[in-house]
């Protein structure tokens, strides 16, 4: 074996510890750029708006909020043409800002304010959005005003001044509570000038039960490019409780008042020899009352003055003074369909006549009914009416408040019967 000399092993040593350095020295160099990678850069805040941004016909009672991925919202703001702002607030994380009030019709918002994300990365609140302009806008009314006090038979209407065609839609913008609660349910009656929704309780109200209609017709969809002018509110109360029992065929009218008889009049019914001086049979509900009232009823008279009246149909009944009767009164039936009471009686029945009070006439040959006037709601049983509600559930339909339906209101003569 040759014997290799001591340059040649130092040789070969000086390689392989050159080798091993130069590995070390790439796996050194790995390891530095590794850590001296920078790290990705930070994502500016995201926004979010409702609705998007440049949107148009949006309605004015649409959900209205501006919110922010990633950060938090500064000084938000959302205001008219005119500057003004719109009420609105922030959530507590101050990562979305919410409209706090209805919008107008055909007006153009403009956002404004910051959002600030991580590192402080900001962008801006900003653009805007346009509301819906109606093709037409529908006012309504409620006959009772607030803090007013009403008879046991008074129904809640809604009287609109044009045509409802999404009657469901409106319906559910209608709401009533009552204290104690009370079972009722909303009708859809033919329309007059305008169609009408009245809420009726299953029976009679209780006495002193508290009432309140809340109303939020504004911009709400009608139909047919209509839409709610605005909301209507009311608070009223139940008073006693007070019905007149007129029976024709007695010739007497008792009023009673919470359960007991305080008073038991001579009175005369329509004659009853035409329909037209019929007076009708079925539940009429007080709807007026004046002191002096010019009454006519061409061609049998003309403008004739009568004291104490209290009107109970929109046919032309009344109950009144009539001095003229008074030798009948009690005996026999004369009049053209009103209830006459001498003036002494009539005076002592008119100051506690309520609007709402039930007047229940029986013992005639034609009952009361949508031919009679606005205010017909008691001559429908229960389930009928229940029916006329634009939310009810019609079997094997859709639901519709046109399934069940009162006779049409004929033309009615602008002054009543005697």
């Amino acid at each position: 074996m040759t014997r290799r000399s001591a340059r040649q092993i130092w040789g070969r040593a000086f390689a392989i510890v050159t080798a091993l350095l130069a590995t070390l020295a790439l796996l050194v160099g790995c390891s530095t750029k590794s850590d001296t990678e920078q790290p990705p850069e930070a994502k500016g805040p995201q926004i979010v708006y409702e609705p998007a941004a440049d949107a148009d016909d949006v309605s004015p009672i649409a959900p209205v909020s501006v919110r922010v991925e990633d950060g938090t919202l500064r000084d938000v703001t959302l205001t008219n043409p005119a500057g003004k702002p719109v009420k609105g607030a922030p959530s507590a994380d101050l990562t979305t800002w919410t409209v706090g009030e209805p919008l107008g019709y055909g007006v153009t918002y403009t956002w404004s304010g910051t959002a600030v994300g991580a590192e402080n990365k900001t962008a801006p609140i900003e653009g805007s959005f346009t509301t819906l302009t109606p093709d037409s806008r529908t006012s309504a009314n409620i006959q009772i005003a607030d803090g007013q006090e009403v008879g046991i038979a008074a129904s809640i209407i809604v009287q609109f001044d044009a045509h409802v065609e999404d009657k469901a839609a409106v319906e559910k913008a209608l709401t009533v509570k009552t204290d104690p609660p009370t079972v009722g349910s909303w009708a859809w009656l033919p329309d007059d000038n305008g169609s009408r929704a009245h809420w009726r309780p299953q029976n009679y109200w209780v006495p002193g039960t508290k009432v309140s209609l809340d109303a939020k017709l504004y911009g709400v969809n009608y139909g047919d490019g209509a839409y709610g002018d605005s909301d209507i509110t009311s608070n009223f109360s139940i008073g006693r409780s007070q019905i007149v029992k007129a029976s024709a065929p007695s010739h007497r009218m008792q009023v009673i008042r919470d359960g007991e008889v305080v008073f038991d009049f001579a009175v005369s019914y329509g004659e009853g020899n035409e329909d037209r001086n019929v007076t009708r049979s079925g539940v009429h509900v007080v709807s007026e009352k004046h002191e002096d009232f010019l009454m006519s009823n061409p061609p049998f008279y003309e403008n004739v003055r009568e004291r104490w009246a209290v009107r109970i149909s929109n046919n032309g009944e009344f109950i009144h003074a009539n001095p003229e009767t008074t030798g009948v009164q009690g005996s026999s039936n004369v009049t053209n369909g009103c209830i006459n009471l001498s003036p002494e009686d009539a005076a002592v029945y008119f100051p506690t006549a309520l609007y709402g009070d039930p007047v229940e006439v029986t013992g005639t040959r034609i009952d009361l009914s949508a031919a009679d006037g606005d205010i017909y709601d008691w001559t429908i049983d229960w389930d009928t009416w229940k029916s006329l509600s634009a939310l009810a559930e019609k079997p094997g339909s859709p639901v519709s408040a046109t399934a069940v339906k009162p006779a049409p209101i004929p033309a009615q003569p602008s002054t009543p019967g005697r």
